[in-house]
């Protein structure tokens, strides 16, 4: 472990409090979390901070390599999987920053991004998080690093195809990031949001109505609610290479999900009507795709090809729909 690594882990008894605690959750990901902790250390200048890490139960290792590469970082290992909005949860309870920087594993810093963040977070008063632009690892930029809330017509809307014919359409919120200077956004990607302490306690952190996906635009929803904003920053990059856990789980188990989390989304913040209306749009959708999928499987052995792959897909989600297919924690 390298110097910088040992001098800005863990606040001690008695030391200054540092300008940032960063909280990273861990579930079957040590090798990237290690790279992650690796890229933080290297490229982070002018910044007091701790980092604690978070694992859910997964026991892949994380708290063993933690302790022999990087022992200044505070190590929190959760009996059962709270999923990614109890593990942040249980990371800010000990965090004693200024500042929480949430944080995926499978993200890699290739500049001083978090010292940029921090200045944008405290130089705007209004700003209650800020998150930047994040990029796969060839270079392209992930659209999504800035969301618009959920609603039924952009979620029925939302496909490849009518994404690249109507890229700047409002309905996605993806104006700012077509800016130079930071802009607010309705939502930022929880691959990494920076949000001030004191926010993040007020609206009571991460919603526990949430297991995996949707916890970030709920934060993001809550903090607009509590008279802050949500800013874009365009001018740090980090790089996402995204599904560092969920690889882990099936395809079909993580489309569910996230179909699963956004309806959560519309019935605690749009009301029952907008959840049971985004339920039969998605009952609608999955019709229309696998109506469209059909011709390209009539030829033998094609159930392993893309377009099988994306029957079962529209499948799992239609039956989603209907409340025949289970998920985690259905009951909230």
């Amino acid at each position: 472990m390298t110097k910088d690594a040992e001098s800005c882990g863990q606040a001690g008894v008695g030391a200054i409090a540092p300008e940032l605690s960063i909280i990273i959750v861990n579930w079957k990901s040590s090798d990237y979390v290690k790279k992650c902790l690796q890229s933080i250390y290297r490229f982070t200048e002018g910044l007091q901070f701790e980092v604690i890490v978070v694992d859910s139960a997964s026991y892949d290792g994380c708290g063993e390599m933690l302790a022999h590469d990087f022992p200044g970082v505070l190590f929190i290992q959760s009996p059962e999987n709270v999923g990614f909005a109890g593990a942040n949860n249980l990371g800010a309870q000990r965090a004693t920053g200024r500042d929480l920087l949430l944080l995926n594993p499978d993200t890699e810093l290739r500049e001083n991004s978090l010292r940029v963040l921090a200045d944008r977070l405290g130089s705007c008063s209004e700003a209650g998080a800020v998150g930047c632009r994040l990029i796969n690892a060839d270079g392209s930029l992930q659209t999504s690093c800035v969301q618009a809330f959920p609603t039924v017509l952009n979620q029925f809307l939302d496909s490849e195809l009518i994404r690249g014919l109507f890229p700047r359409w409002r309905i996605w919120g993806t104006a700012p990031l077509h800016s130079s200077q930071p802009l607010p956004a309705e939502a930022v990607s929880g691959a990494c949001i920076l949000v001030k302490r004191e926010v993040f306690d007020r609206v009571g952190g991460f919603s526990s109505h949430y297991f995996m996906y949707g916890e970030d635009l709920d934060l993001c929803f809550k903090i607009r609610l509590a008279g802050y904003r949500v800013y874009h920053v365009p001018e740090t990059t980090i790089v996402h290479f995204g599904g560092g856990s969920t690889r882990q789980s099936t395809s079909n188990f993580s489309n569910v999900m996230m179909r699963e989390s956004v309806y959560r989304f519309l019935r605690h913040n749009r009301g029952k009507f907008s959840a049971v209306s985004y339920k039969a749009a998605m009952a609608g959708a999955s019709v229309m795709r696998m109506i469209l999928i059909l011709p390209f499987l009539l030829g033998p052995g094609q159930r392993a090809t893309q377009p099988g792959l994306s029957l079962q897909k529209w499948l799992s989600i239609f039956r989603w729909s209907l409340g025949l297919e289970p998920v985690t924690r259905a009951s909230s």
